[in-house]
């Protein structure tokens, strides 16, 4: 599939992009290209091929969802402007 400069002008009308003729030219050939290795790109024979998750094949390294420590309040409001009965005093942001 190759693109012609109208094409290329109706896509930059659809985004609402205002581009000259030379930028233009010079998209029309980089989408080209792009279509060019999409062509190639399909015609690889993939036939008996698994899709695949991860390019590499490997599997991603998760650590234990497990309480490491335990959360200590006063330890948390020690450096809180202001605090009252074990909560951040915030001041009033709507009247």
């Amino acid at each position: 599939m190759s693109l012609r400069p109208e094409d290329v002008q109706r896509i930059a009308h659809l985004a609402r992009l205002a581009i000259t003729e030379e930028e233009a030219e010079r998209t029309l050939g980089q989408l080209n290209d792009i279509f060019g290795m999409i062509e190639r790109m399909r015609a690889v024979d993939t036939d008996g091929v698994l899709p695949m998750s991860h390019p590499l094949g490997g599997a991603q390294r998760l650590r234990v969802d497990a309480v490491t420590e335990i959360p200590d309040r006063e330890r948390n409001l020690a450096n809180a402007p202001a605090r009252q009965d074990g909560l951040f005093l915030v001041p009033r942001v709507l009247e």
